[in-house]
């Protein structure tokens, strides 16, 4: 069934989901009115989905490398010629600023371009290089497809983070069956249209909507394989429902990024990109900038900077409302903590947070043990911290069990501070910037996951490592066979010690 959309419906509670009827409603979180409705999958349905899937996955993968990239490109070629369709849906159902849903699904193009075009190379049979020891045998490796992959996407980009895994997927061989946040489900299921636009013969790519329990059922229902992005308490709960089949899993979990700004730093320019990493999106990005740690020679300078630049952000234009409403209790809870702390706003501060928006917020002098510095925000909101040097930076930033992203700003050590970051990527000289990257993989450490989507590592998580060996001659060396006599294992021997006991 289609989605069925309904721009100016009666108003209902701000961002709030609603069941009704059987179909799940989602809603503007600045207005209340009806961005789309879409039936509810119980778990009969869900499992019915992932069965039309295996069937749909089995022909999607008889095409081949070269046919699925044609449709992957037609598909993307669709997307971008109703990109402000694409926009003015994720507008109305998140509330961010189009240009923003502009930017998000132009870089979901990317990456279903990149995928399209790169898996046959990355994942196609290939013939690998032997040993001496086993000379008589040729070494071939390829990537089968898992069968069906259940995909698992969050609400504060329904377009760009659930396209990285589907797009690998995809590109892969697999069958995709994606159940999209509950307060984003129009998007998710305009997506699975489109694709049945470009691939009407099977159901590879469709759409099961609902609360928590559809998620569950989706970890259960048999696939091969379930990628997830949402918070790390919901991951953990995915990973033990997965647990119970030994299902795999790919966690993009929560993130607290630190940025770090060197004394030789640009400084308007690590202002600049620390308001952009921190209040984009209204500061609900997993990978936005909840911290910085700048040195003192640049200190004073880099705070006035973004407070400047932040206090030209506009409610209702550069900043949209908050999505998901419970979230603004935990944005209040962190600022009013951090305010009774000794912490100090020089932007924004108690009085930011109006329901359904939170005005841009700076805090500064926050204790490192304050849930500000600690938690996930998920606001547009941003801690500023003065350290002696970046040793000092490194070490609190890294104190945390998050490590998805991270960003660093300084001329001549950049990247020797981007390693020592824990985390699974870092930006020098910008922020946010790997997430458009199609070549990078993107993916977590710690309590922010495992895992990778996009690039040749996201590519590989959506296919088995098939390895086969075929005998080509007799076996100089006969060690794997019961017939062997004395003297071979003593050439086996000899062997060795010529090739591997000399010492480098």
């Amino acid at each position: 069934m289609r989605l069925r959309l309904a721009f100016m419906t009666a108003t209902r509670t701000p961002g709030m989901p609603v069941v009704e009827d059987g179909f799940l409603v989602s809603t503007s979180p600045a207005t209340g009115a009806e961005a789309g409705r879409v039936p509810i999958s119980d778990e009969k349905a869900v499992q019915a989905a992932v069965d039309r899937a295996r069937t749909a996955g089995a022909w999607w993968a008889g095409l081949g490398f070269d046919a699925r990239r044609t449709r992957l490109l037609q598909w993307r070629a669709l997307l971008a010629q109703r990109i402000e369709e694409l926009a003015a849906l994720t507008h109305a159902e998140t509330g961010k600023p189009p240009a923003d849903a502009i930017v998000e699904a132009t870089a979901a193009i990317e990456h279903i371009d990149w995928a399209a075009r790169n898996a046959k190379r990355v994942l196609g049979p290939r013939r690998m290089r032997t040993r001496l020891l086993v000379a008589e045998h040729s070494g071939h490796l390829e990537y089968q497809p898992y069968g069906v992959i259940g995909v698992i996407g969050p609400w504060n980009y329904p377009i760009l983070t659930p396209l990285g895994p589907i797009s690998g997927a995809l590109a892969a061989g697999n069958a995709v069956v994606l159940k999209p946040s509950e307060y984003t489900p129009a998007v998710g299921q305009w997506l699975a249209d489109t694709f049945a636009e470009i691939v009407p013969e099977q159901p590879v790519l469709q759409a099961v909507h609902g609360l928590g329990d559809v998620g569950a059922a989706l970890c259960r229902a048999g696939v091969g394989k379930i990628a997830f992005t949402g918070s790390t308490a919901t991951a953990k709960k995915v990973m033990a429902t997965c647990a119970e089949t030994l299902t795999p899993v790919l966690l993009e979990a929560g993130g607290k990024d630190a940025l770090i700004v060197d004394a030789d730093a640009d400084v308007d320019a690590a202002a600049e990109a620390a308001v952009w990493g921190s209040m984009t999106n209204a500061g609900q990005t997993c990978i936005g900038i909840e911290r910085v740690y700048a040195v003192a020679p640049v200190y004073d300078a880099f705070v006035a900077a973004v407070v400047e630049k932040a206090g030209k952000l506009r409610i209702g234009e550069e900043i949209g409302p908050i999505t998901m409403p419970s979230q603004i209790d935990i944005i209040r809870r962190h600022i009013d903590d951090a305010l009774a702390g000794g912490g100090r706003a020089l932007l924004g501060g108690a009085d930011a947070v109006q329901p359904p928006h939170v005005s841009p917020t700076v805090l500064v002098d926050v204790p490192e043990d304050s849930a500000a510095i600690r938690e996930e925000t998920f606001g547009p909101t941003v801690t500023i911290t003065k350290v002696a040097d970046t040793d000092e930076a490194v070490t609190r930033a890294n104190a945390l069990p998050y490590g998805l992203g991270g960003a660093v700003f300084g001329k001549a050590n950049g990247i020797r501070i981007a390693r020592r970051l824990h985390t699974g990527m870092v930006a020098v000289n910008s922020t946010l910037s790997f997430v458009g990257m199609a070549t990078l993989p993107f993916g977590g450490v710690g309590d922010s996951g495992f895992g990778r989507i996009h690039g040749e590592d996201g590519l590989r998580e959506f296919g088995r490592a098939k390895s086969i060996t075929v005998r080509r001659a007799p076996s100089l060396l006969p060690a794997m066979t019961f017939e062997r006599t004395p003297a071979q294992v003593q050439r086996i021997v000899k062997a060795v010690k010529l090739l591997y006991g000399r010492r480098p």
